[in-house]
């Protein structure tokens, strides 16, 4: 998935992004603003993890099904 659509819908992804990361605030999600590497390092906070770690797995939630990326920007 291309990032920029994420970032320009940032509102109807902000669920799905809590939902995978509950432990983000609400706080935090406003102030990610769907830009990637606010995401990553909100994400490595959070949770204690490394930068390395925490790329894998906004990679892996970029890589998302067609269909569920769709549903989400609709």
């Amino acid at each position: 998935m291309n990032w920029d659509i994420i970032e320009g819908n940032w509102k109807q992804f902000e669920g799905h992004v809590k939902e995978k990361w509950g432990m983000l605030t609400d706080d935090s999600l406003a102030t990610i603003a769907g830009k990637r590497d606010q995401l990553a390092g909100q994400i490595q906070q959070a949770y204690g993890i490394t930068k390395d770690q925490a790329e894998v797995q906004v990679k892996a939630f970029e890589e998302m099904p067609k269909d569920y990326q769709q549903k989400s920007a609709a």
